[in-house]
Order: structure tokens, then C-alpha cells, then sequence
């Protein structure tokens, strides 16, 4: 591309600007990362690199029935940040007729979103590219895994983001047959076997899409450095083989990175609705106390602003989120703190809400457990009435509830996994550091041990406690900006160019 222009351009090529919160299960737990991940980070990112001066594009499906007639009020609302932002001849919608009628970003059928993935790509490889003559593509996920391949075929510097680890395959004659001229990439794609030619892998050898992007890209990044080292290292046997063999190939190269997602602007408890009553730092305690009693009320607990307040942020899910392990240790904990009236309250959806409504019907914790199902408002509602949030997750690539909570004043209660790891450490009074409370071995007994922790400090006296919970609100608020992240990848798109992206 021509280095005439100011700026370099960046195309960011993306199939959703929206997610679906992971708290609701269903389709949001099947694209496990994508909460907060390539969903959240999209607009945000966009807006932030507009707002910082880089010249960036973006490419999109044309979801028509979305768009105009509010089916997906979510995605409108992330559509119109970025219209705010950017002039309309930045934001280039693929289009075809796969896209006009559908209701949802995915489909429930895995054949039905590869031919909208590639029916997107198609669009991009033939139609936007040439348009927008980008100076770097920035790929996301593997609904866009044949673009790289086409990229580095242009020598066009490509970024590749993983968000999500889960793949899908198909054949490159499927993959020409919905109208995308791959036989000039072939060779830069990833076989499920070793590829000779291209008869003789035309029609049998299948490409693996989100390794294909792996392995065609110039750079590659995974939501947090933690989950990406985690990966090269073989700790998650869910990560498919080739998956980790090209990361670990690329890591090894220098050319793969972690970069944190980072929460929802709306997630601001000094301009959130949600809330009874608004607060910030300095008054955090009269704001939380006035939220808890509104919490408690709306949810029929004990009402008692004393009460210690543990919210549970994500889907229950035993694979990932490790609900299993409070399950085990919920009535100890309870009746541990029976007389301080500890309550827990879960906003989200799962298999294993059932096992906790046996637990609470079996002992008569009606007044001190809620077991609601995922709403938007109630989830900010806890944010800020709640004093503690529970995340033990098995393994959390990225993870937002553990960023969102301390912007409330909310400490979290974790596993120190992936993403947790990067953003969470354990709160030391003595030297004024730390913002949570980690458990290291995944069992009942660590998180156990962790929930003492955390009641140990909210045992404090009231004076030491504010300290601490206002430096970590101030802190928090300083450092999960996606300002922050876009920061990051501006610094890795001049690494790519060589040249600086801003001039």
C-alpha cells in the first residue's frame, strides 16, 4: 500500500460490535470468550482509536432487521457509539442477503453461521478490501480466519485476536463454492492435513478456520498475557492441538501478545441507573449501604446494611466457572457467619442454579440467598450494593466481572487463573497494594480459604477498610479504560508498520 497518506490505515474487520453477556448461558456460554471478549472490546476499541487520531475503518455484516428494527437493541445501541463517533464512510457493511432477515448475531445451527462467516469474508475479501486499500487488517476470532491468509498473500501486515479458542472447519471446496476465490491463498492456510497441492486438498483435506488464522497472521494476541502463556504451556486441555502448536510457534517467533479487554463504559457507579443511589469514592459508603438496602428489599434478604454482600457475576457453569466448588462449601460458609447475616445473591443464568435452590430450600436460607436469573439492571444493581464478588473459575481467559467490581467498590473473591491473574492481587493493608482475594489450588478449600480472607477485612474497622476500598475504586478506575487498550494496540500496530500510526 502506498505510504503517500498521513496516517496508516487500519481496517478492523469484526462480525458483531455487541456481545451477549456470558451470565446468560446458551449461545453466550457456547462462545465461551466472547463475553466482554471480541463483544465487548469492538466499539469500544474502534471509538478509542478514532478519538486518539488513527485513520480506522471498519468492516461489518449489514444486519439489516437488527439495524432498523430494534431486534437486537444491544447492537444498535454499540452501531450508534460508533456512528457518533466516526464518519459514515468509515464504516463499510458487507452485504448480502444472508444477513438482511436474521434476528441474532450467531445462529443455533453451526453449519448456518460457517456460510454467514464466509458470506462476510467474501464480502470483505472481494468488495472492502479494495475500497479501503488498508494499510493493516486487523482480524477477530474464526468467523474471520480465511482473511490473514488472503493478507499475507497482499503482504498486508494482519493482526489476528483471539477471543474465543473454540474453532470450526470446512473445506476449501465449500469454502469456493460460496463465492470466495481462494486459490490464490491457498498455500498460507491450515489443513487438518499435511497439503501437497491443490487438487489434493481441494475437496477432502479440511481447513481449520481459527488456526488457519493463527497461522497466516503477521502478529497474533489473546485476550489477557496470562491465558496466552497458559496456552503455549499445555495447561488447558480444551485448546485443540493446532491451536496451541501455532500459538506456541508464533509466541516462540515474538509475534503473539496478550492485551486485556477491558468493562463496558456503562459500568460507572457514579453515572449508573441501575443504581438506588450513585456514588464515587469518597461517599462509596453511604452510596453501597443505600444500594444494599434497595438489594435486600427488592430481593426479600434480611435487610441490614451490615450485612456482608457476595454477588456471583457469572453463568453457572461447573466446566469453566467453578460453582461447583461453592456448592460444596455453601452451607459451611453461611452458617460460619450466621450472625453477621452474610448473604449471597446470584445474577445469572445456568444448569447449576438448581443446585443451589435445593441448598437454600433444604436449610431455610430464603432470607439470605436470591437466585435470580440474568437481567441487566439487577446485575449494576448488584455491582453496587454488593461488598465482594465470587469468580472461581477453573480457567477465565479474559474475565470482566473481576474489573467491573472493584470500579464499585466491590472487592473480588477469585481463582488466580488467566485474565484474573493479570488484573487481580491479593489486598495487603500493611502496604497499601492488592485489590482482591486469591485462592491458587482449584478446590472448595481454596476458595474457602479465600471467602475468610475477605470477611477478615470486612472485620476491619471501618476507618482502615474505607482507606483501602477508595484507593482501589481511584486505582481501578484509572486502569480498566479501553482508552487504556486501545493504547495497547496502537503500540502494536506501530510495531507492525514499523512507522508510527498517529503522525
Amino acid at each position: 500500500m502506498s505510504d503517500s497518506r498521513k496516517n496508516p490505515r487500519i481496517l478492523i474487520v469484526t462480525p458483531e460490535i455487541t456481545y451477549l453477556p456470558d451470565r446468560m448461558g446458551g449461545l453466550a456460554s457456547f462462545f465461551t470468550a466472547k463475553a466482554g471478549g471480541l463483544a465487548d472490546v469492538s466499539a469500544a476499541l474502534i471509538s478509542a482509536l478514532f478519538e486518539q487520531g488513527a485513520d480506522v475503518h471498519v468492516a461489518l455484516p449489514d444486519y439489516r432487521a437488527i439495524f432498523s428494527n430494534g431486534l437486537a437493541p444491544v447492537l444498535k445501541r454499540e452501531l450508534r457509539r460508533i456512528h457518533r463517533k466516526m464518519p459514515d464512510d468509515r464504516i463499510h457493511l458487507a452485504e448480502d442477503r444472508a444477513f438482511y432477515y436474521i434476528n441474532r448475531v450467531y445462529s443455533s445451527y453451526g453449519e448456518e453461521n460457517i456460510k454467514l462467516a464466509l458470506a462476510f469474508q467474501r464480502e470483505v475479501i472481494s468488495h472492502i478490501v479494495p475500497q479501503v486499500q488498508p494499510d493493516l487488517i486487523h482480524c477477530n476470532d474464526w468467523m474471520t480466519g480465511l482473511i490473514p491468509a488472503m493478507s499475507r498473500h497482499m503482504e498486508i501486515p494482519c493482526l489476528f485476536t483471539i477471543h474465543n479458542v473454540h474453532t470450526v472447519k470446512t473445506t476449501l471446496a465449500y469454502i469456493e463454492d460460496r463465492g470466495i476465490d481462494a486459490a490464490e491463498f491457498w498455500q498460507n492456510m491450515y489443513y487438518e492435513n499435511m497439503a501437497t497441492n491443490y487438487w489434493s486438498v481441494r475437496d477432502t483435506n479440511p481447513i481449520d478456520l481459527l488456526t488457519s488464522g493463527i497461522f497466516a497472521a503477521h502478529f497474533v494476541n489473546v485476550v489477557s498475557p496470562t491465558f496466552l502463556k497458559e496456552i503455549v504451556n499445555g495447561h488447558h486441555p480444551f485448546v485443540e492441538q493446532p491451536i496451541q502448536q501455532q500459538l506456541t510457534h508464533k509466541y516462540n517467533s515474538g509475534c503473539a501478545v496478550g492485551i486485556l479487554n477491558a468493562p463496558d463504559p456503562a459500568f460507572n457507579p457514579l453515572e449508573d441507573d441501575n443504581l438506588k443511589q450513585k456514588y464515587r469514592a469518597r461517599d462509596y459508603a453511604s452510596g453501597k449501604g443505600a444500594n444494599k438496602l434497595f438489594l435486600q428489599e427488592k430481593l426479600r434478604l434480611i435487610m441490614d446494611k451490615k450485612a456482608p454482600v457476595f454477588f456471583w457475576p457469572s453463568r453457572l457453569d461447573p466446566v469453566q466457572k467453578g460453582c461447583q466448588l461453592l456448592a460444596e462449601i455453601f452451607y459451611q460458609v453461611i452458617s460460619q457467619y450466621w450472625n453477621q447475616n452474610l448473604q449471597v445473591v446470584f445474577v445469572a443464568n445456568g444448569d447449576y442454579q438448581m443446585v443451589f435452590r435445593d441448598i437454600v430450600n433444604y436449610h431455610g436460607f430464603q432470607q439470605r440467598v436470591a437466585i435470580c436469573d440474568f437481567d441487566n439492571r439487577l446485575e449494576h444493581l448488584a455491582y453496587g450494593a454488593s461488598d465482594f464478588i465470587l469468580m472461581p473459575s477453573r480457567f477465565e481467559p479474559c474475565g470482566l466481572p473481576q474489573m467491573i467490581a472493584p470500579l464499585y467498590g466491590s472487592l473480588p473473591v477469585v481463582h488466580d487463573t488467566g485474565g484474573i491473574h493479570d488484573t487481580i492481587s491479593d489486598l495487603d493493608v500493611e502496604n497499601n497494594t492488592g485489590n482482591g482475594f486469591l485462592f491458587k489450588d482449584f478446590d472448595a478449600n481454596g476458595l474457602f480459604y479465600a471467602i475468610n480472607q475477605a470477611m477478615n477485612f470486612y472485620n476491619l474497622p471501618e476507618r482502615t477498610k474505607a482507606k483501602q476500598i477508595k484507593r482501589v475504586m481511584t486505582e481501578s478506575a484509572d486502569q480498566f479504560t479501553h482508552a487504556a487498550t486501545a493504547r495497547q494496540y496502537i503500540e502494536l500496530y506501530e510495531k507492525m508498520l514499523k512507522r508510527p500510526l498517529i503522525i
